[in-house]
């Protein structure tokens, strides 16, 4: 008997054995996206009719009073929750975001509609400013400076008033120091004990929301300004973990990354070191690139949409938030694991 024989490399190790057929590659698979990891984004507006997003093809703003409609379609395709953001008319903006504290704005009135008539699926609600401010900012500014502590009086009202009118999940997204601890104070303050809250905790200065920027109508207002002042540097990963650490120490339950696949190792060094229910945001610029080169054929979409997603998952994340929520729903109920992914 020979003892030099190295076991763990080739020939004795062939790792194509287990790609060999499909069954044997179901068989051996690690991750697979599933209806309970998507989370729909809806954009709300007052409009009377359905707009669409010239930056998202096939993406489009909805109607308040039509808002039921789509969300009955993500419930009964199994959904777990969606994701309301609003397009603000520029004639209710001004410098400090004050119709985000009007109980009547579009996000409130979706959220009531919402849960009058449909039971059983989540509603994550944005705080942040940027949709209601003339400036296009996430924050008040006063000589050219984000004011970071006066800005947190106006996010704990905006979360009150969303949570009074039903939202299930209050998600800060404008990164200002604070704001959870802030915010679940204030929750708490007001009986709303079981609201969770869902932290853009690593949230990066990015060029991939141009389009989210003009779905919502902040991107003529923001104009060539920039957020790096309060938004993390895409450079950083460390700088996320202190973030992500802050967020859970204040109150958060539920923690999420921004943008999703250029950042899938801070989603892995979140989940890794934290083992926290981790989110990630497949945002606006990267739905849209998927898309130029799908009308472009240079790409699958089905193939595309379900890639991505799962990528998501392999870095451990624990739900996506994605424009293809509902085309992803509808593959993965008709079996498109077992049908399609063959070649």
């Amino acid at each position: 008997m020979t003892n030099n024989i190295n076991i763990a490399s080739y020939p004795n190790i062939r790792m194509r054995r287990n790609r060999k057929s499909d069954w044997s590659r179901r068989l051996v698979k690690e991750n697979q996206i599933s209806v309970n990891d998507l989370i729909l984004p809806i954009f709300v507006t007052d409009s009377d009719n359905k707009t669409p997003i010239t930056s998202m093809p096939g993406v489009y703003r909805i109607p308040v009073n039509e808002v039921v409609a789509i969300v009955q379609e993500a419930k009964e395709l199994g959904l777990p929750a969606i994701a309301l953001f609003p397009e603000t008319n520029n004639s209710l903006k001004d410098e400090n975001g004050s119709e985000a504290l009007n109980e009547e704005n579009i996000v409130c009135r979706a959220t009531r509609l919402i849960k009058d008539n449909i039971k059983d699926i989540g509603i994550i609600t944005d705080v942040a400013l940027d949709p209601y401010t003339s400036h296009g900012h996430d924050g008040i500014i006063k000589n050219n400076e984000i004011l970071n502590d006066e800005t947190l009086s106006i996010l704990c009202k905006q979360a009150i008033i969303q949570a009074k009118a039903g939202s299930d999940i209050i998600a800060p997204s404008d990164m200002m120091d604070g704001r959870v601890q802030a915010i679940r104070t204030e929750l708490d303050n007001y009986g709303f004990k079981n609201t969770q809250i869902m932290s853009y905790a690593a949230k990066y200065a990015s060029c991939f929301y141009g389009p989210f920027r003009n779905a919502i109508g902040s991107e003529t207002n923001l104009s060539s300004k920039s957020k790096k002042s309060y938004q993390m540097d895409f450079s950083n990963s460390d700088e996320a973990l202190r973030e992500v650490s802050l967020d859970i120490t204040e109150g958060a339950d539920m923690v999420m990354v921004k943008p999703g696949m250029p950042y899938l190792d801070i989603i892995y060094r979140i989940k890794s070191t934290f083992k926290m229910p981790t989110y990630a945001y497949q945002v606006s610029g990267e739905y849209s690139m998927i898309m130029s080169a799908v009308n472009n054929k240079y790409i699958d979409k089905d193939k595309a949409i379900i890639e991505s997603l799962t990528c998501f998952k392999r870095a451990g994340a624990n739900g996506i938030l994605s424009y293809f929520a509902i085309e992803a729903a509808k593959l993965i109920n008709k079996g498109w694991f077992n049908a399609k992914w063959k070649s």
